[in-house]
């Protein structure tokens, strides 16, 4: 576990403190390393070393490294995909990738024979993962909720743990991905160009799924950066549904009933559709899905100010 004199305790030190190389500072990185030696156990210090080591494209720690070249986790690597990773710290800029093939395949084969003679893994294994190609261009990192990871690193204190749990799923948000994608594709023709989602269980209060929009940061006109879920809204639109729920259990309407989409006036007040259009008459359901103004305070008046307004204050109450 040694490299240009430095071992591996010494190289976690320098990865931390990015000091000049000197007498002086070489003698301090021996005094911190041996103190990380009394504090840490041996497989924490390799856990810090594979964490912060450069991997060459300016890709840094193990699990990123396994990402970019390999397109998953290293806990899904094969021998020989490991040991292409494990000689890269020893020289990233040299053994880059996506040049010097040679060099780091030779390098590769040399860790397996080593892994060979020491018993680690047997001859056939080891013939197998020379014969595996070494890693080319760079892959794409997993983007599969960009806007809840803006969300988290515009709400979280900077700490030196990066690594942050959630309770999304991620076949789940995949799927939910790809179905708003399919709508997209269909109201972009009305120039509705965002669309969210957000899976909740209620049960258990957690996010099984977070897409805050449609991902196509090519088409600027999209505005993909947006996250819909967590921008601002007006308050009328967020009490319809409650509206809606409250007159359904009530009995005052059904899916289907018809309301009123119609020239409205109310004390002077003109309530106006998105669109500055009427349909006349509208079932419920679709007044809702399409957010239609009118019908909802027609909706309110029948329902009575009043009652809908404690029932809000009823709700909002702790119990």
């Amino acid at each position: 576990m040694s490299s240009g004199g430095s071992t591996l305790t010494m190289q976690v030190i320098r990865l931390s403190t990015r000091h000049k190389r000197n007498f002086w500072n070489k003698l301090l990185e021996m005094v911190q390393a041996l103190r990380l030696e009394i504090t840490h156990s041996k497989k924490e210090i390799i856990a810090l070393y594979a964490s912060n080591a450069p991997f060459g494209s300016n890709v840094v720690g193990l699990d990123a490294a396994s990402w970019r070249y390999f397109g998953r986790g290293p806990d899904k690597l094969s021998w020989g995909e490991m040991a292409s990773l494990a000689v890269l710290p020893n020289a990233p800029s040299l053994v880059h990738p996506g040049k010097n093939r040679l060099t780091l395949l030779r390098k590769r084969n040399a860790l397996l024979d080593k892994m060979y003679r020491a018993k680690i893994i047997d001859s056939i294994t080891c013939l197998l993962s020379k014969l595996e190609p070494v890693p080319d261009k760079p892959v794409a990192l997993p983007n599969l909720a960009p806007h809840l990871l803006q969300r988290i690193v515009a709400g979280k204190e900077l700490t030196n743990d990066t690594r942050v749990n959630s309770t999304v799923r991620s076949t789940l948000q995949t799927q939910v991905s790809q179905i708003l994608e399919r709508h997209h594709q269909r109201l972009k023709a009305n120039h509705i160009n965002n669309i969210a989602a957000i899976v909740l269980d209620v049960e258990h209060g957690s996010v099984l799924a977070y897409v805050g929009n449609i991902n196509h940061p090519e088409d600027k006109l999209m505005e993909s950066d947006v996250d819909v879920i967590n921008a601002p809204r007006s308050p009328g639109s967020t009490l319809k549904p409650l509206l809606y729920a409250a007159m359904l259990r009530d009995g005052f309407l059904l899916p289907n009933s018809l309301v009123p989409d119609i020239p409205t006036q109310i004390a002077g007040y003109q309530p106006e559709n998105f669109d500055l259009g009427y349909d006349g008459a509208v079932p419920a359901s679709k007044a809702l899905a399409r957010s239609l103004n009118v019908p909802a305070v027609k909706m309110l008046q029948q329902y009575k100010y009043e009652r809908f307004y404690d029932l809000l204050k009823k709700r909002a109450s702790p119990p």
